[in-house]
C-alpha cells in the first residue's frame, strides 16, 4: 500500500451485515487510519473487533442527532448504509445528511433500492425521499441503488432443507442479486475512487434466476429433492406467521416475493460487475457458504 495520504472516510452502521463487508473491502485498499467506523455502543463486542483492525470507532446513531456532529468531525468522504429501522429512516437519514452538510463533508455515498425511482416494493418510497434529501443538500454525492442480497434468500436454505421445499411467491420472477460482498466492494471502490460524484449506479447481480433455479441447485449440491413452493402470498404470509416470524415483516416478505414475481429485482445492466472489476459471485457459490 502507498504512503500517499488517503481521504478520511466515514462508515456509518459500520457493525451491521453490510457495513462489516465494506471496512473489510476497504481496508484492501486503505491504512486502516484512514477509516472511521460509525456505531450505536462503543462497549459493543463489534466496536472492540474494529479497533483491533486499526480502525478508530465514534459513535453514530442516525435517531440521535447530537452524536453526529462530533462523529464526522475532520471527515472527508461519507458512506451512508441505510437504517434498518423501516418506518423511521427518512427522519434518520435526514438527520445524517444534514449532519454530512454541516460538517462540511466533500462526497456522501448513500445505498438505496434498485430502481428506487420506480420500484413498487415498499421500501423504495423511504429510498426516494433519502435521495431527494440528499440532492437538496447540495454534499457532492454517488448513490448506490443495491439489488437484493442473495444471502437474503440463502438464509431460509436451512428451513428449506427442514421441510424438503424452498418457500415462496415469487413465481417465475427473475432475481438479479448478488452477494453482500460484491455491494461493499462497489461502495469500497467508490468511496476510494474518483469520477463517482453526481453518479446514481445501478446494482445487481450478473446472472438472474427464479426461485425454482435456487431449489434446484439446493438440490444439485445437497443431493436431495428440494422442489420450490409457489404459494399465494396470503398463504405464504401465514405460513410465515406460523414460523415465528412477526406480522409486519411475514406480510414484507411475501409481498416482495410477489414483487419479485413481477421484475422487481431484475436488472440486467452489470453495473455491478463493471464496477467492482469481476463477475459478481455466482447464485451456487453463495448456496455452498450457506451449506458451509
Amino acid at each position: 500500500m502507498s504512503d500517499t495520504p488517503h481521504p478520511t472516510i466515514f462508515v456509518t452502521g459500520a457493525s451491521g451485515q453490510l457495513g462489516r463487508f465494506v471496512i473489510a473491502a476497504l481496508l484492501e485498499r486503505v491504512p486502516a487510519g484512514a477509516v472511521v467506523a460509525g456505531v450505536r455502543s462503543l462497549e459493543s463486542e463489534a466496536a472492540q473487533g474494529l479497533r483491533d483492525r486499526g480502525v478508530s470507532v465514534r459513535v453514530a446513531d442516525y435517531a440521535r442527532p447530537e452524536t453526529l456532529a462530533e462523529a464526522f468531525r475532520g471527515i472527508e468522504r461519507l458512506l451512508l448504509i441505510s437504517s434498518s429501522e423501516v418506518g423511521r429512516r427518512v427522519a434518520q437519514h435526514g438527520n445524517v445528511v444534514a449532519a454530512a452538510k454541516a460538517a462540511g463533508i466533500g462526497r456522501l455515498v448513500y445505498t438505496s433500492l434498485l430502481h428506487a425511482d420506480t420500484s413498487p416494493i415498499n421500501l423504495a418510497g423511504e429510498h426516494r425521499a433519502t435521495e431527494a434529501a440528499i440532492a437538496a443538500s447540495g454534499v457532492p454525492a454517488t448513490i448506490l441503488r443495491n439489488g437484493w442480497y442473495t444471502e437474503n434468500y440463502t438464509a431460509s436454505i436451512p428451513g428449506a432443507l427442514a421441510g424438503g421445499a424452498f418457500l415462496g411467491s415469487a413465481g417465475a420472477g427473475r432475481i438479479a442479486s448478488a452477494a453482500r460482498a460484491d455491494f461493499a466492494e462497489a461502495a469500497a471502490r467508490v468511496l476510494t475512487g474518483d469520477g463517482h460524484e453526481g453518479r446514481t449506479y445501478e446494482l445487481a447481480g450478473d446472472a438472474a434466476y427464479t426461485l425454482a433455479d435456487l431449489a434446484a441447485e439446493l438440490s444439485r449440491q445437497t443431493g436431495r429433492d428440494i422442489p420450490y413452493r409457489d404459494l399465494p402470498q396470503s398463504d405464504y404470509a401465514s405460513l410465515l406467521k406460523s414460523f415465528g416470524l412477526p406480522d409486519v415483516l411475514a406480510d414484507s416478505l411475501a409481498a416482495w416475493d410477489v414483487d419479485a414475481a413481477h421484475g422487481a429485482l431484475f436488472d440486467e445492466g452489470r453495473q455491478l460487475s463493471t464496477l467492482i472489476g469481476r463477475p459478481t459471485t455466482p447464485l451456487s457459490a453463495s448456496i455452498a457458504a450457506a451449506l458451509g
